[in-house]
């Protein structure tokens, strides 16, 4: 018999399996094959992706992987891994890994936890914002992969848990991060950059059916109905909370959006952008926060860390650190534990 116990599926994005230029045309096929990241009519996107994309971007990417994987491979494996294994520390509960692209796969992590036995899985995006391409993305794997195994008798019953930009934990955990890399490095302006995403897709998240979002400049100062899951607003909240946190003025740091891809107009300042203007402003040691990123991965180590650090100093800045992300962190291990822990159920 089942027994009375949640099992736990932790849900990154993915990464390739190495750095070889094989499995990273494969892991980008499977991730820009999906109507949520590359949103155009489905004929326009494969010609996109098999006419264009994967032609020429997996040799790119898999020689900027290979300067970030290590003796252990994807550090956003292995990070979110040794999270897992912390969580594993402090729950009897089943406790599995699973990635939106690439392996392990949602649905193998889900089938692990039903081989326990249990029939009530809590599924927990570590994406603090939310957004078209990967939360509701990831939403609508889970559905899939319910679907899929209840027609093998494998009915369960599933939560999945919210963005969580402003929690308390959360944002303890990027605090302390930060006041630990920094304390010896002495910044003089901090730069709060998350990943990119296109306007379409924070419009298509507008509440209002379309009468807020983009119609003012200042539509996301302030939270409301309208723009509650805007990813440019829950990320321009959660900086602002991070800078009080970190007791900065608002002249000490800036918030930008990274990882842009294609032609289409996406969210701004563009990070590369304000990297190559703020030496010129007087800013000379530049800290990075990613805050959209809980594990360091390409974007974090090689487009910030690797280019991004090489761009600020060629535009007259004297260094630039990468803030590390949470990866396992203890502050973060407790922050998820205290999360999850109202949800699932022990025997």
């Amino acid at each position: 018999m089942p027994t009375q116990t949640s099992g736990l599926v932790l849900i990154n994005l993915g990464t390739p399996d190495s750095a070889d230029v094989p499995q990273v045309r494969r892991y980008l096929k499977e991730f820009l094959s999906d109507p949520f990241v590359i949103d155009i009519p489905g004929i326009a996107r494969w010609f996109l992706l098999n006419g264009m994309i994967l032609r020429t971007r997996p040799a790119k990417a898999a020689a900027a992987y290979r300067k970030v994987f290590t003796s252990r491979g994807s550090p956003l494996l292995f990070h979110t891994e040794d999270l897992t294994a912390g969580l594993r520390l402090r729950f009897e509960n089943p406790i599995e890994l699973g990635m939106r692209y690439g392996n392990p796969s949602i649905e193998v992590a889900t089938r692990k936890i039903l081989a326990t036995g249990v029939r009530q899985v809590v599924f927990v995006p570590l994406y603090p914002q939310y957004s078209y391409a990967a939360s509701l993305s990831s939403e609508q794997e889970v559905k899939r992969v319910q679907r899929t195994l209840a027609t093998e008798g494998l009915e369960f019953g599933s939560e999945i848990l919210p963005d969580f930009h402003l929690e308390e934990g959360y944002l303890r955990a990027f605090e302390q991060v930060t006041r630990e890399a920094t304390r010896d490095f002495h910044p003089d302006h901090y730069l709060f950059s998350y990943h990119g995403v296109p306007v379409r897709q924070v419009q298509r998240t507008d509440l209002s059916g379309g009468k807020h979002c983009y119609r003012e400049t200042s539509c996301c100062d302030q939270p409301n109905e309208a723009n509650r899951l805007c990813y440019r607003a829950q990320s321009i909240w959660g900086a602002h909370a991070l800078a009080r946190r970190l007791g900065l003025s608002a002249e000490q740091y800036s918030i930008s959006f990274q990882s842009r891809l294609g032609r289409t107009k996406w969210v701004e300042p563009y990070t590369d952008h304000l990297l190559g203007e703020l030496p010129g402003r007087g800013v000379k040691r530049l800290a990075v926060v990613c805050p959209s990123f809980v594990a360091d991965c390409l974007e974090t180590l090689e487009e910030i860390a690797i280019r991004g650090r090489a761009q600020f100093i060629a535009a007259g800045g004297e260094d630039l650190m990468l803030v590390p992300s949470l990866n396992a962190h203890p502050s973060w291990i407790e922050a998820v534990e205290k999360r999850v822990r109202p949800f699932l159920l022990s025997r």
